[in-house]
């Protein structure tokens, strides 16, 4: 089986770069999404520099970014399966305010193709769930 690229669509680094601090700002100040991030988050700059580097490798296919959004997500302790939904939700009404319809739309294809695999990982952890295959 071969791995397929997202598709590339039409948004810049500095769209980028200001969807991910309009975001923040608007999860800074929701009451479930908040006191999780407040939690972990010491330093939100640095945090919106290294998301936003996240974007970039995922949309532009820049190689700035090194991470594991699942390991970071699990290693949290706090981040619940249900919170993902919340999160796509505000997520894609930044990209409606921020950007033109069909760049949003893409944009937020994407997000969700991601959250869904972050969700069902934190879902495999659950006490209960179905063990994962390897």
């Amino acid at each position: 089986m071969t791995a397929t690229l997202p598709p590339r669509f039409d948004v810049t680094a500095d769209q980028i770069d200001r969807v991910v601090a309009t975001f923040y700002d608007c999860v800074r100040r929701h009451p479930g999404l908040g006191p999780v991030f407040a939690a972990h988050v010491t330093d939100w700059p640095a945090h919106e520099a290294k998301i936003a580097r996240f974007w970039r490798n995922a949309i532009l296919f820049e190689r700035s970014y090194d991470g594991n959004p699942m390991q970071v997500h699990r290693a949290a302790g706090n981040v619940r399966p249900p919170m993902f939904d919340i999160w796509l939700g505000l997520f894609d009404s930044v990209l409606r305010l921020e950007l033109p319809e069909d760049t949003a739309a893409a944009w937020s294809a994407l997000a969700h193709r991601i959250g869904r695999g972050l969700r069902l990982g934190l879902e495999a952890d659950l006490p209960g769930a179905v063990p994962r295959l390897k």
